[in-house]
C-alpha cells in the first residue's frame, strides 16, 4: 500500500483551526479543519469525512496546500466565456439602436430583435439568437417598450388640424 502524501508542517493544527475560524469561505474552512485533523494524527479517511469529502479529494487538497499554502484551499472560479462583442462594439450597437433604422438602407421603420440580429451579423460577424438580442438590449439599458411608429409621409400640421378641440367655456 502506498504511503500517504506528506503534508507541509510550517502550520500547526492550531494555526489551521485559527485560520478556519477567521475565513469567510466555508469551503476553505472545511478543508483547513480536515488538514488540521491530519496533522493531529487522524487517519485520512476520517479526516476527509470531517470535511465532507472522500480520501482522494483530500489528497488533491493536500497537493494544493503543499504548493500554495492556506490560500490555495479557496475555490477558483474560471470566470466564464469571453464575450463575443467587445465593449466598443456594444457601444456601437447602442448607438445604432439609439439612432434608429434608415428606411432605405435597413428596410424597416423601427427595430425589432430579428432586424438587430441581422445587423449584428452583418456589421460585427457575430450570430446571436433572436432571444439573446433582447437580453443584450436589456443589458445596454433599453426597454422593450417603444414609441408608436409614425408614417414617414405624415405631416404634423395636418394632424394638428384634424384633432378635435373642446370649446372654451
Amino acid at each position: 500500500m502506498p504511503s500517504a502524501l506528506p503534508l507541509r508542517t510550517d502550520h500547526s493544527p492550531a494555526d489551521l483551526r485559527r485560520l478556519a475560524r477567521k475565513t469567510k469561505d466555508n469551503n476553505q474552512s472545511r478543508r483547513l479543519l480536515s488538514l488540521a485533523a491530519v496533522l493531529d494524527g487522524m487517519n485520512r479517511t476520517d479526516a476527509a469525512r470531517i470535511g465532507g469529502m472522500d480520501r482522494q479529494t483530500l489528497r488533491d487538497w493536500v497537493h494544493r496546500f503543499n504548493n500554495q499554502g492556506p490560500d490555495g484551499l479557496c475555490d477558483v472560479h474560471a470566470g466564464g466565456v469571453e464575450p463575443r462583442l467587445s465593449a466598443d462594439k456594444l457601444a456601437e450597437l447602442a448607438a445604432i439602436v439609439e439612432a434608429g433604422p434608415d428606411r432605405e438602407k435597413d428596410g424597416v421603420v423601427r427595430w425589432r430583435r430579428v432586424d438587430l440580429q441581422r445587423v449584428v451579423k452583418e456589421r460585427f460577424g457575430v450570430h446571436y439568437c433572436e432571444r439573446y438580442i433582447g437580453t443584450l438590449l436589456k443589458k445596454l439599458g433599453f426597454s422593450h417598450i417603444s414609441a408608436r411608429p409614425r408614417h414617414p409621409a405624415q405631416h404634423g400640421e395636418i394632424v394638428d388640424a384634424f384633432k378635435k378641440t373642446s370649446r372654451a367655456r
